[in-house]
This record gives C-alpha cells, sequence and structure tokens, in this order.
C-alpha cells in the first residue's frame, strides 16, 4: 500500500476514535513525511513504511515521553530508544506515542492524567496496562502494530484483554536503553504487539537482529504443558468456557496436553516478584527523573495522579521509604526466584518434554472502568484488581522466559453496541523454554490458526 495513504487513513482513524483515550501524542507533520520519503525512495528494510504505535515511556527522538504521568510532561528525548532505532533502520514510521498505566506502575491503564484508555470491544471497560494505549490502537485500526514493555504482563495483559497478540522476549533479547526503568536489571523488556502473530514475527525479527524461520509446526508433532491449580483457579465464567473449548480444538488438532504442576508458584509474586520489581525500581528510576526533568522523586509526588502509584512511590521507592526492600529481602527474593521459578519451569521442560506451557493470559475479561479498576469479583470474592491481572503472566516474566498471547476469540466488530460479558476477548498464552522466541512465535501462529478455523466452522455451522 502507498505509505502515505496508508499513514493518513492511521490518523483519520485515529481521531476518529480519540474517545479510546489510545494515543497521547500524535505525530502526523512527521509521520506523513517519513511516508513521502517512504514511497520516493527504494525499501530500507523489511519494515519500510510502516507506521508502528510507541508506548509513551518508550523514548522517540524529537516526542515527549510521559510515561503516562505529569511528571515527566516537558521531558522530550533528543535520542531513539534503542529498540526504536532498530525499527526505524528497517524502514519503520513512528505514528504517535500511547497512553499507559502511570510509570507503568498498573495493570489497567485507567487512572492517569490523560484519561483512561478504553477498551475498542467494549468502551466501558479498561484496556488493560500498562501498554493499554498500543493495545486499543492496534485494536481499534489505528495502527497496524507497535511496541508496549512489559514488567509483569504488561504487553499481553492488555493484548488479551483487547483481541490482540503481543510477545515478551526472553530476558536481554532485546536492547533496553532508552526506556522509563521499573526493573531493568531483571524484569522490564520492550514487547511488540499486533493483531496477528506473524506480524509479531516480523517485528521481533528486527528488534533481535534474528532471521530464523518462524513457523507453524504440525499440531501432531506439539506437546504443551497445561498447568492445573494457580494457572486456571479460579477462572472468570466466560474465560473458563473460552478456555475449555480452547482445549478440545487443540486435542482434536492432535496437540498433545500434559497436565503439570509449578510448585510453590502461588507464592512466587509476593515473595520474589514484587521485592525485585520495587527494590529495582528504588534504584533505577528516581536517578532516570532527576536527569529528565531535574527534580528528586519526592518533588515528583505531587505530580502523580494515580494514588496508588503515589503510594507506591512514597512508601517503597523513595529514599529512605519506610517499607522499601532492603538488600538482604533482595537477595532473598532472588533466591526465591531461582529455587522456585528458574528450577520449577525448567524442570517442567524436562520431565514434560513439553514445546511450551499453555494457560490463559488472564484470569477475566476486561473490567469496568471505575467500577473495577481496584477490586474485582473473581471465583465468588472481591480481590486486588492488580494481583489478579498479573497472576498468570507473572511467574514466567520473574524468571524471565518469553511469553506470547494470542486471541482465543475474534475480535468484536468496531463501532457496534457495547459487547456483552459471553463475547469479550479472552487470550491463550503460551511460556516458552529460555531463548526459543522463534519456536514460540511458530507455536503462536498453529494456536492462531487452529483457533481461526474453528471460529469460521462455527460461523458457518450458524449460518446454516
Amino acid at each position: 500500500m502507498n505509505s502515505v495513504r496508508h499513514v493518513e487513513e492511521l490518523l483519520a482513524r485515529a481521531e476518529r476514535t480519540a474517545g479510546l483515550g489510545a494515543f497521547v501524542t500524535l505525530s502526523a507533520d512527521r509521520a506523513l513525511a517519513e511516508a513521502h520519503e517512504a514511497d520516493r525512495s527504494s525499501p530500507r528494510g523489511p519494515l519500510h513504511g510502516l507506521p508502528l504505535a510507541v508506548k509513551d515511556n518508550i523514548h522517540v527522538a524529537g516526542l515527549p515521553n510521559t510515561a503516562g504521568s505529569r511528571v515527566l510532561a516537558d521531558f522530550v528525548p533528543a535520542q531513539d530508544a534503542a529498540a526504536v532505532a532498530r525499527l526505524r533502520e528497517a524502514g519503520a514510521i513512528v505514528l504517535g506515542k500511547t497512553n499507559m498505566h502511570e510509570l507503568a506502575f498498573g495493570a489497567t491503564s485507567a487512572n492517569g492524567p490523560f484519561g483512561p484508555v478504553r477498551n475498542p470491544a467494549d468502551p466501558d471497560r479498561f484496556a488493560g496496562g500498562s501498554s493499554g494505549g498500543t493495545a486499543a490502537a492496534i485494536a481499534c485500526g489505528a495502527a497496524p502494530a507497535g511496541l508496549g514493555t512489559d514488567t509483569g504482563g504488561s504487553v499481553r495483559i492488555p493484548a488479551a484483554l483487547t483481541g490482540i497478540a503481543a510477545l515478551r522476549p526472553t530476558a536481554g533479547r532485546y536492547p533496553g536503553t532508552g526506556v522509563t526503568p521499573l526493573s531493568r536489571t531483571t524484569r522490564d523488556t520492550v514487547g511488540p504487539m499486533a493483531p496477528t502473530v506473524t506480524v509479531l514475527a516480523l517485528l521481533d525479527a528486527v528488534l533481535a537482529a534474528d532471521p530464523a524461520p518462524a513457523e507453524p509446526p504440525p499440531a501432531r508433532d506439539v506437546t504443551l504443558a497445561v498447568p492445573e491449580h494457580h494457572f486456571t483457579e479460579p477462572l472468570h465464567a466466560h474465560t473458563a468456557a473460552v478456555w475449555g473449548h480452547s482445549l478440545d480444538v487443540l486435542r482434536r488438532a492432535g496437540v498433545r496436553l500434559v497436565p503439570v504442576r509449578l510448585a510453590d508458584v502461588e507464592t512466587a509474586e509476593e515473595l520474589a516478584g514484587f521485592p525485585i520489581t520495587l527494590y529495582e525500581a528504588a534504584r533505577q528510576l528516581p536517578g532516570y527523573l532527576r536527569k529528565a526533568t531535574g527534580r528528586d522523586l519526592a518533588d515528583c509526588l505531587s505530580l502523580i495522579t494515580d494514588p496508588d502509584v503515589r503510594t507506591v512511590l512514597a512508601e517503597v521507592v523513595l529514599d529512605g521509604a519506610p517499607r522499601a526492600v532492603t538488600p538482604v529481602e533482595y537477595e532473598a527474593a532472588l533466591r526465591v526466584r531461582e529455587r522456585v521459578l528458574v528450577e520449577g519451569y525448567r524442570r517442567i521442560f524436562r520431565t514434560s518434554g513439553a514445546d511450551a506451557l499453555l494457560f490463559p493470559t488472564t484470569p477475566l475479561p476486561a473490567g469496568l472502568i471505575g467500577e473495577e479498576t481496584v477490586r474485582v469479583r473473581i471465583g465468588g470474592s472481591l480481590r486486588p484488581t492488580f494481583q489478579t491481572y498479573i497472576r498468570n503472566t507473572g511467574p514466567g516474566s520473574i524468571a524471565g522466559l518469553p511469553g506470547i498471547t494470542v486471541p482465543a476469540l475474534p475480535r468484536p466488530p468496531l463501532g457496534g453496541a457495547p459487547v456483552p460479558d459471553q463475547a469479550l476477548p479472552v487470550g491463550l498464552a503460551l511460556d516458552g523454554a529460555w531463548g526459543t522466541d522463534r519456536k514460540l512465535l511458530g507455536l503462536g501462529m498453529l494456536l492462531e490458526q487452529l483457533l481461526r478455523a474453528e471460529a469460521e466452522a462455527e460461523g458457518d455451522r450458524t449460518r446454516t
């Protein structure tokens, strides 16, 4: 497609869907200028002329980098993040910067100063976080693909809730410089988001400088480990129904499903994930803010919009904070990470012979803005929203595994009335062994093909 026409159509779509709150900054003039240049020049690389949305905590030279907060409202980086530079070198165009959960400390993208990111499937519901803006932009058709960041599930959660695909790469696979940090040492990573896994594979090849093929294997040659406890207990009724149906589809196609158990995973986030993230954030975020804004973290607190984020910064991350994680506690958390998760996942892959673990990306679909951004009902009780939505994606993230989510239900049509609960998007997640990203993408393609074929067959049966 002509790049200029494509960019013009995307900008028009972004304006029509502005009420979703997907974008913080649209770089219309620059994107159109780069599109004109792309149409006049020979192909620069595999992404030549492709417009992308970029989460607003990933530096793009000359564009504001707010990280979803008024604290950084005036910060304009002079250099691209290393991941953005790779995409640009391959010919990509940055369409704009997307809204997010404030400073990436959350899983809803609903409480920041730029307004909530609304779910294209049902604008009364949140898109998920922290990369909610990129997910919403792709799901509503305002961007063909984009970048988010993932610490505990922040590309996969919003992708699952909006009905698109996303990849968290193996820790260290992509360059990480030029990104507002949380847990840069252990958990943070940039991650691509797209309507299909095929597009994810294209972006991953560029971001990782990895030309290895990513192709769907024959279903009969695939073994998937299915954790039958923490990851599936409890599930929202709609998620449970989609999960059970998806397992049936895979079995009928010849995929071998092996039940497994990851010991002690229920406490891994509390004992390892949160302490690691908060300890590293306390040592990385204040210096970043000081360099970007000239202000100490204590002077930034009054500019934080989300009360939960402000509390975390004041009580845990601020120098001398009362609940700060100590070096001793951090070392203990790293030991739990190694003993419970790293060794646990190694044991599962070794004993089951599985190509990947399969589970619902989130235990429930997208929640209602305002009503379910703090607590959500699941399994007959009210539970904290943040901990509930990261429950399934968190363990693999702490261990540094690559993880992918694919839509188990097709996205509802755009522009219609809000969809009922039983039609909300649900994602299926795959976690693979370290360094198997291209293989994992091939498995994601297989799931996508099998689920799409089943949906089409079901549609044919319904029409007849």
